[in-house]
């Protein structure tokens, strides 16, 4: 007698159908979600307090962007809600104009979303370096520690045995069970010994109010004139491209944990949906979330749209129909959670001493300045920013001397052939108009291109420096072996750029 073991692959595990058929996979996915629940609450609240909001517009952002992002976008598992980015953006507008603009500001963000996602930005995401992604989950993890610094500083000192014992639970218990996620578990027993023993610790309660009803439909209370326009269009790109570049790179994250692949374009149209639903719904607006993304995924081991989906339903819940039980979590219990997705999110071979010996000195400079940015700044996009700049430009200067000029041949008296080898565009091409021999060289010169590259028209513009260069000399220079692309760029360019004369 024999017996056969099904092999499920990464993307039959993404399957919505297929986990509802599965009562162990469904499982999984319902307590991932309710883990993440859990964990959203504190975050939820504390970003509103940074964007100068009441509590509710957090929690109910973080539920709207749940549920919809769930059936909107385009990867399976992938927590959006209020994040820490976002509120940074729209504080000011909040401080200077108040909530209705806000809430206007967040609908037409998720507009920008829709539009940048129609127009294909996504595919921009094969322009970051693998340096980069680095620096970006090693500063996340950075932040989402730091984050856990002001519940552990000036507390009772009840707190710091506890955090030991969640973290614990965390560490240990998988070795013996995964029936149920072991965040949970942690959540659970240290609110059911903190109740029964009656303990003074600092709890979900003192973050912050949380709300007795349910979200309901509006419409911002602003004028719809040019001058709004003017106001909030600022605050909403910003707010849009933070919103996007978060999102897409939490997603390249989860599709490389997950060994699967995502629909980034209808990820970026989903956030926009879902922003522009949670604008109406009175939220403050949000985007993929890689702490809550990496407890679903990588601590709870969901891969579907069911975990997303419950965990805004969770949410709202908790928080409206058992706010009073919610609000004695202590918050020792979610310090350890997130502590544990700070540790599993850094990528510690990074910074392993073999592989820094290993890594070249450029891919290590983006992945710090990556690093330092963003957590300087608290803002993600910025740190992704500079460090594309940073590898763009080393990039371009490592490039830049890879290129050559050598003397190859002398075919006769009145001939010299000159060989031009790499790859041609402005960093590399500047100097090249000084690398030839322009009152030595006989009445005939050769410039043969055959292994080089011509990508600008800052190559065309020094070629015809050369060949002007040589012709007040009164000779000739010939240019050669041009490949079909670099031949097409000069002939079309040759003899019409300013300043090449």
């Amino acid at each position: 007698m024999s017996s056969t073991t099904t092999v499920v692959s990464p993307q039959q595990e993404q399957s919505v159908l297929a986990a509802l058929r599965s009562p162990r996979r469904l499982r999984t996915e319902v307590l991932a979600g309710l883990v993440v629940a859990l964990a959203l609450i504190p975050e939820a609240i504390s970003f509103s307090i940074i964007a100068g909001v009441d509590p509710r517009v957090g929690l109910f952002a973080s539920f709207t962007m749940a549920v919809t992002i769930a059936i909107v976008g385009g990867r399976p598992a992938m927590i959006s809600a209020a994040t820490g980015a976002v509120a940074l953006v729209v504080a000011p507008l909040v401080d200077s104009h108040g909530l209705d603009y806000l809430i206007a500001a967040v609908i037409l963000a998720g507009v920008f979303q829709m539009l940048l996602g129609g127009l294909g930005v996504a595919k921009l995401m094969r322009f970051i370096p693998r340096s980069v992604m680095v620096g970006f989950v090693n500063a996340l993890a950075i932040l989402i520690f730091s984050a856990q610094l002001p519940h552990l500083i000036g507390v009772p000192w009840l707190v710091y045995p506890m955090v030991a014992i969640g973290i614990a639970i965390i560490v240990f218990m998988p070795r013996m069970t995964t029936v149920i996620p072991a965040p949970l578990v942690a959540i659970v027993l240290l609110t059911a010994v903190t109740i029964a023993a009656s303990l003074s610790v600092p709890n979900v309660g003192d973050e912050g109010e949380l709300p007795d009803s349910l979200p309901a439909w509006l419409i911002p209370d602003v004028p719809f004139t040019w001058d709004t326009l003017t106001i909030i269009a600022p605050y909403a790109f910003t707010m849009a491209l933070v919103g996007l570049l978060e999102s897409l790179m939490t997603a390249k994250f989860v599709d490389d944990i997950t060994d699967t692949h995502s629909d980034k374009s209808r990820e970026a149209v989903g956030q926009g949906v879902a922003n522009i639903v949670t604008g109406f719904f009175g939220g403050m607006g949000g985007c993929a979330m890689i702490g809550q993304t990496m407890i679903n995924v990588k601590s709870s081991g969901a891969r579907t749209r069911i975990s997303t989906l419950l965990a805004g339903v969770f949410l709202l819940i908790l928080v409206v129909g058992l706010g009073d039980v919610v609000a004695l979590i202590p918050m020792a219990a979610l310090v350890a959670v997130m502590i544990m997705v700070s540790v599993g999110t850094f990528d510690w071979h990074s910074i392993n001493p073999k592989t820094l010996r290993r890594m070249p000195k450029s891919e290590i400079t983006v992945m710090l300045a990556t690093v330092v940015v963003t957590v300087v700044t608290h803002n993600l996009a910025y740190g992704v920013i500079v460090g594309v700049i940073t590898a763009m430009v080393l990039f371009a200067r490592r490039v830049a001397h890879l290129t050559e000029v050598v003397d190859v041949a002398h075919p006769d008296d009145d001939t010299r052939v000159y060989a031009v080898r790499g790859e041609l565009f402005f960093a590399s091409s500047n100097d090249l108009v000084y690398q030839f021999d322009y009152v030595g060289d006989p009445r005939n010169v050769v410039i043969d291109m055959s292994d080089s590259h011509i990508w600008d028209a800052s190559t065309v513009a020094t070629l015809d420096a050369i060949t002007t260069k040589y012709a007040a000399k009164g000779k000739t220079a010939t240019i050669v072996g041009l490949n079909d692309s670099s031949a097409q760029r000069h002939e079309r360019l040759s003899g019409h750029l300013s300043g090449a004369h």
